[in-house]
């Protein structure tokens, strides 16, 4: 599966109630690259999940901080309310019907520090 098959996808709580869609993707580096030539490995951190689904970008706005210009920001935080990250150690599974939670899953902020 690759990551444009889930955006947009259902994420089901851990009784099947529809909590939001998947938005975004946040992954991590572990280590250094083996070479200049080469990148880190990245590891699938958790999925970004908003209860309004849109396709907009967070332009940045995500992280902690940044404030300008300001008409865009408030915008963007205005449209992305409610959204939070789930961590993939949170995910039960991925199926047909969408992200499927494991019972007790944790909210957690979608800022960036």
């Amino acid at each position: 599966m690759i990551l444009s098959d889930l955006l947009g996808r259902d994420v089901l709580d851990g009784t099947g109630a529809k909590v939001g869609k998947v938005t975004d993707a946040r992954f991590v580096l572990d280590g250094l690259p083996a070479s200049e030539a080469s990148l880190a490995q990245a590891r699938l951190y958790g999925f970004l999940v908003n209860p309004r689904f849109h396709r907009a970008s967070y332009l940045g706005y995500e992280r902690r901080g940044l404030t300008a210009p300001w008409p865009i920001g408030r915008l963007e935080r205005w449209w992305s309310r409610g959204t939070f990250l789930v961590l993939w150690e949170d995910v039960a599974g991925i199926g047909d019907d969408g992200v499927r939670l494991r019972p007790g899953y944790t909210r957690r902020s979608p800022v960036l520090p």
